[in-house]
């Protein structure tokens, strides 16, 4: 598939928003949205990311949404960065209106090996024998490669009506469209060399709820600051704040 310069430039923003949500260092991001138009109404529509996290260990991935609980970010300020996303993808899909090529539904996107993938797909979403959660179960079982094993029985029978319906009906076509990841330097929306990873994050969090109810009235979610780190040796007490969201300007 052919990008045009503004068609790439809305895929280095999809690329440089993802990047800045994304509170640590990862291996990979996947992203599934799609975009429903509805007869006399707005159109519709669902969008939900993954990302597994760099390390040595083997580790799992998580969901982008659970990320402001992880990491103590203000929802809902985090909330209005991943609309950010959606509305890009929202102009993407517009632009190809515009330009008269064939409209996808529903993209999926994946960002790994240095590597920007996007895939359109053309289903007729409004029709399809699968709803919103259905599509989520075999969107996770395909792109993140999830096991049967790691399923629940509802989510296995969801799989197995699926294979059934795909060896009865023909593949749909879907285009493609890869191109390098954009790489020149993105502020994150908290600071990879101070915050914790997804394991100490979850590991510290009973700990650290004792020593914030000592702090309450100092400092809350809503200031956006975490993790307040004293140095007693100090006459002046410097205080050192972490997983603290960054400004975002519009």
């Amino acid at each position: 598939m052919i990008s045009l310069p503004e068609e790439k430039i809305l895929y280095s923003e999809i690329q440089k928003k993802l990047f800045y949500i994304i509170p640590e260092k990862w291996e990979s991001i996947f992203l599934y949205a799609s975009v429903i138009d509805m007869p006399n109404q707005k159109p519709v529509g669902e969008m939900y990311f993954y990302y597994l996290p760099k390390g040595i260990i083997k580790k799992k991935f998580v969901n982008g949404y659970e990320i402001p609980n992880i990491f103590n970010i203000d929802e809902e300020q985090y909330s209005k960065l991943i609309t950010d996303v959606y509305n890009l993808i929202k102009l993407l899909r517009e632009r190809f209106i515009k330009l008269k090529k064939r409209v996808w539904s529903n993209i999926s996107i994946s960002i790994e090996n240095f590597q920007f993938k996007i895939e359109f797909g053309y289903e007729d979403l409004k029709n399809s024998p699968f709803g919103s959660y259905e599509r989520h179960v075999i969107w996770r079982y395909k792109y993140l490669e999830e096991g049967l094993a790691s399923l629940s029985r509802k989510d296995k029978k969801i799989i197995e009506v699926y294979e059934r319906y795909m060896k009865s009906h023909a593949n749909s076509k879907k285009d493609m469209y890869i191109e390098g990841i954009y790489k020149l330097p993105q502020k994150n929306i908290i600071d990879f060399e101070k915050t914790l990873s997804v394991e100490e994050a979850i590991a510290q969090s009973k700990d650290s709820t004792t020593k914030e109810k000592k702090r309450v009235g100092l400092f809350n979610k809503k200031n956006k600051l975490d993790d307040i780190i004293e140095d007693e040796d100090e006459e002046e007490k410097e205080v050192t704040y972490t997983n603290q969201i960054l400004n975002w300007k519009k």
